[in-house]
């Protein structure tokens, strides 16, 4: 049998753990760039006009953003005028466009000689970061709201290179990677997020290798879903209903 977890049990993710988390998350998807080869980069994904390779560009954008607080800047500024020119509803968005057409022009094999020499300086840019900074509030596309500095550096960014493996795998017909140890507690760490965030009453047992069995309150909309299936939903790449149309973004 199952243990069912309430939400509110769920431990919340230390900076020490977030980091080994998104160490091994780094290494997860160097592993799958690694895998790659000719018509993998131009398979399509399910982000918007973005193939493989220009998820994998975005991805080593944010790195190097990591990796550099000038580099951080300059991509904020850029992406704040491109948010603006575009009518985007968000600023990331903006920077998401930067970080992919200031990279077109790598080659694969040059895409992921600059992530191997990137992840350890973006994992040490990401644990070093400025600890009167990681107070600082910064807003969110709904319904997340305004989250802090510390939020982005210890859990967005891993969601982010996480999500777009997930992304990757699918586009290609493959199986994602997946334990209990490493996806399941960022599954679970997500799903203390939505509870959260939404409030409402739920019964959830997410099946499969980083699922799990988790509970809000009485009376609630049970669900049972893969886990990663869950997340694809709740992120905006598949449709849901009920509680499912409480987007976690990612």
């Amino acid at each position: 049998m199952t243990t069912t977890t309430q939400a509110s049990a769920i431990p919340k993710l230390t900076k020490n753990e977030a980091m080994a988390l998104a160490s091994t998350e780094y290494d997860l998807f160097t592993t799958l760039l690694h895998s790659l080869s000719g018509a993998d980069w131009q398979s399509p994904t399910v982000c918007t006009k973005w193939n493989v390779r220009q998820v994998a560009l975005h991805v080593l954008g944010a790195a190097e953003g990591n990796a550099s607080v000038r580099e951080m800047v300059h991509q904020q500024l850029a992406g704040t005028k491109l948010f603006k020119q575009r009518g985007y509803d968000h600023l990331v968005h903006g920077v998401n466009d930067i970080q992919v057409t200031e990279r077109q022009d790598l080659t694969a094999a040059e895409l992921i000689t600059r992530w191997d020499r990137i992840v350890p300086k973006a994992l040490a840019g990401r644990r070093n970061f400025p600890p009167f900074l990681r107070g600082l509030k910064v807003d969110f596309v709904p319904p997340l709201g305004k989250r802090s500095m510390a939020y982005v550096m210890d859990l967005v960014y891993t969601r982010d290179v996480w999500m777009h493996r997930i992304d990757v795998s699918r586009a290609l017909g493959r199986e994602p990677v997946l334990t209990a140890e490493h996806d399941g507690r960022l599954i679970a760490d997500m799903v203390l997020d939505w509870a959260t965030t939404h409030g409402h009453a739920f019964d959830l047992e997410l099946t499969g290798p980083a699922g799990g069995h988790f509970a809000q309150g009485d009376n609630g909309q049970t669900l049972r879903i893969d886990a990663i299936e869950w997340i694809w939903i709740n992120s905006g790449r598949g449709q849901g209903s009920g509680l499912l149309t409480y987007a976690l973004p990612l």
